[in-house]
Order: structure tokens, then C-alpha cells, then sequence
């Protein structure tokens, strides 16, 4: 048993993984509420895994209403060291087909109305998100994705949009003018949340369709959306089983991006003006800001 514990978000298509060992469930209530589903815990490989469905059991919650800020701190409450977000997108790019992975390292937010940080009135932060993703850990993946015979691509920006429709043509034509790479409608405010966490994440973006900007195509179709859905699904468990494997002869380090103790610069409150109460509720999280 190495000292990794990797939290994996599901996103749309991966709802369980397939080969863990020691499987056990956890219901974790946080100061946010409830994550989008129980906690499954196991390993593979001799790594510990904890496995979150982010649209919940059955694909039930869109994303405007995932409880992102009670997933993060459902998967630091379990004692995971690093995060592996997965989720379903489109592609901006022509070389991005459908089927495609890319590892991101940048995000436009554009989603609306979401909660966005753990802190607020009675203790102010300012995480920087410069570098939004882990480089030790999206390496990692990447070098298991081309490992496990995956069309993957290390880096590229995620456009986040708020859904749940989908883009408009002129909505598509003007962030590839931009120069993004994908689309889709999760990662965020996830990332954020993960980093005022102080948990390394990295995203693998898997490719289902070219969002709606090729002349000549119909708009994203669901159906098909699902049909590859289906393989991509089967790809990102490969990709988990060669990093575990990968993992399993390595002991962790911190990251050094610096990440586990990103908090020790961003909090503005001074500690004799930070609300008891408020600090209460962060505790569950961060228990060395008492």
C-alpha cells in the first residue's frame, strides 16, 4: 500500500469503477451538506481510491445544482491527497475528434450563480489560480493516457459554460475564435474548490462531440453523445488502472506546486478577527486554522 489516496469525480458516463479491491461505502455529511452521492472506497492496484459520482447515483443532478463545495470537502474529509476529475466534453478543435482525452491546464469560467469559495464573511482568502491544475499529477495521467493506447493531449483550455443547454453556433464560433479547446459544464467552480482545499487536481477531458461550430453537421445530438460516452467510459478505466499501477511504486511527495499549503499565503483575515463560528465550520477541512 503506497501513501496516495485519489479522489476520482465521475462525471457524465462514469458511474462506478470496475476491479476494486476492499470495497466499502461512506456517507459523509459536511458543513456544505451532502456530496452528490456516498462515498465508494477501495483499491487497485494497492491504491487507495474514493470514488464520487458528480451527477449523483443515476445521473440525477445537473450541473448548476452539483453541491461542488460539499464533493471537495466530502473527498478532503476522507483523507484524499490528490483529486482526478473526469468529465465529458466538447471539442473546439478539429484535431480533438470525438473519443479524444485532453489533460487540461486552463480554464474560462463562464458558468453563473454557483457558490465559489469555502471562505466569505468572518475569514477572507485569496487562492491563487494562476496554474488551476496539478503539473505533477496531469503529467501523471497524461503519461498513463498515451501508456494505455489513449489519443490524449497534455494541456489545453476548458471553456466552462453554465448549461444545461447546449452552446448556440455563435456561442461555439466565438470561443474557437478565442482559441480554446474544449467545452463543457463541470469543472468549475470544482477546481476552485479544490484548490482552497489545498487538494492537488488534475482534469481529464474526454471528447464526445464538436460542440456545434462545424459547417454542415447537425448540433450535438444525445444520443450519439451517449454512444461514445460509452467507449470514452471504458478508456478513462484504462488510464486508471495503468496510473495505479504507475502510483503503486511510487511514494507521494507534496506537490510541488506547492498546493498543500497554498492557504498559508492567501488568508487576509488577521486570526484575531476571524468569526469562531465560521472557523468551526472551516475546521472540518482545516483543522490547522483553529
Amino acid at each position: 500500500m503506497t501513501n496516495w489516496k485519489l479522489g476520482i469525480i465521475g462525471g457524465s458516463g462514469l458511474y462506478s469503477l470496475d476491479g476494486l479491491e476492499n470495497v466499502r461505502t461512506q456517507s459523509i455529511e459536511t458543513p456544505w451538506g451532502v456530496p452528490s452521492a456516498d462515498l465508494t472506497l477501495g483499491t487497485l492496484n494497492g491504491v487507495e481510491l474514493v470514488f464520487l459520482p458528480r451527477h449523483g447515483t443515476g445521473h440525477v443532478i445537473p450541473p448548476s445544482k452539483v453541491p461542488y463545495d460539499a464533493n471537495i470537502a466530502a473527498l478532503k474529509m476522507a483523507g484524499c491527497t490528490d483529486i482526478i476529475a473526469i468529465s465529458a466534453c466538447g471539442s473546439l478543435r478539429e484535431e480533438y475528434a470525438p473519443g479524444h482525452f485532453v489533460v487540461v491546464d486552463q480554464y474560462v469560467d463562464r458558468s453563473q450563480g454557483r457558490p465559489r469559495s469555502f471562505f466569505g464573511e468572518g475569514c477572507v482568502a485569496h487562492v491563487p489560480m494562476a496554474d488551476p491544475v496539478c503539473s505533477r499529477m496531469s503529467q501523471l495521467v497524461f503519461e498513463a493516457g498515451e501508456a494505455a493506447g489513449i489519443e490524449i493531449t497534455r494541456g489545453g483550455t476548458y471553456l466552462v459554460m453554465e448549461g444545461p443547454q447546449f452552446s448556440t453556433r455563435a456561442e461555439s464560433e466565438l470561443y474557437r475564435s478565442w482559441g480554446l479547446d474544449v467545452i463543457g459544464m463541470t469543472n468549475m467552480p470544482e477546481a476552485k474548490f479544490a484548490r482552497e482545499a489545498e487538494l492537488p487536481y488534475a482534469a481529464i477531458a474526454m471528447v464526445t462531440d464538436y460542440d456545434c461550430w462545424r459547417e454542415g453537421e447537425e448540433s450535438v445530438d444525445v444520443a450519439a453523445v451517449l454512444e461514445v460516452m460509452r467507449g470514452n467510459t471504458e478508456k478513462a478505466k484504462r488510464l486508471l488502472t495503468g496510473l495505479t499501477e504507475q502510483l503503486s511504486a511510487v511514494e507521494r511527495t507534496p506537490s510541488p506546486d506547492g498546493i498543500e499549503t497554498v492557504l498559508d499565503a492567501a488568508i487576509v483575515t488577521p486570526p484575531a478577527s476571524r468569526d469562531p463560528e465560521f472557523l468551526a465550520r472551516l475546521e472540518a477541512i482545516y483543522p490547522r486554522l483553529g
